[in-house]
């Protein structure tokens, strides 16, 4: 691994992260992010939590709004926020685990959705069965 980690590359970080990492960097919480953007605070949790992802006229204001690109919310390359420092080989391990932890979410998410496909063949042959 280089010496620089990419904090907010598509490796180590989803469109949440981005986004809670901009706004905290803007200096707004997620109540004050929510009023400017017309929404629930619950709405911005759930985009920072990749539980949903905002619609494109959201993702244009909130950009302007957190001072980066569209682009760099979405892939994390592109105009946004500067990398952190790293202040020692511990916090490098850190970053590490957690783009592994990020990794091993990722692949458990894909097993579930295979899961789920698997599970709905399953049942329908139960009841073409019957």
């Amino acid at each position: 691994m280089s010496d620089e980690f990419d904090w907010f590359g598509p490796e180590a970080a989803t469109f949440g992260d981005r986004l809670a990492g901009a706004r905290e960097a803007a200096g707004m919480t997620q109540s004050q992010l929510a009023r400017r953007l017309g929404v629930k605070k619950a709405t911005i949790a759930a985009w920072e939590n990749d539980l949903s992802e905002p619609r494109a006229n959201r993702l244009s204001m909130m950009a302007g709004m957190i001072n980066v690109s569209i682009k760099w919310l979405l892939t994390g390359e592109g105009e946004g926020m500067e990398v952190p420092a790293e202040d020692d080989a511990e916090s490098l391990e850190l970053s590490e685990a957690v783009a592994e932890l990020r990794a091993i979410r990722g692949e458990m998410r894909a097993s579930a959705e295979r899961a789920a496909r698997l599970e709905k063949k399953l049942r329908l042959m139960l009841e073409q069965g019957k």
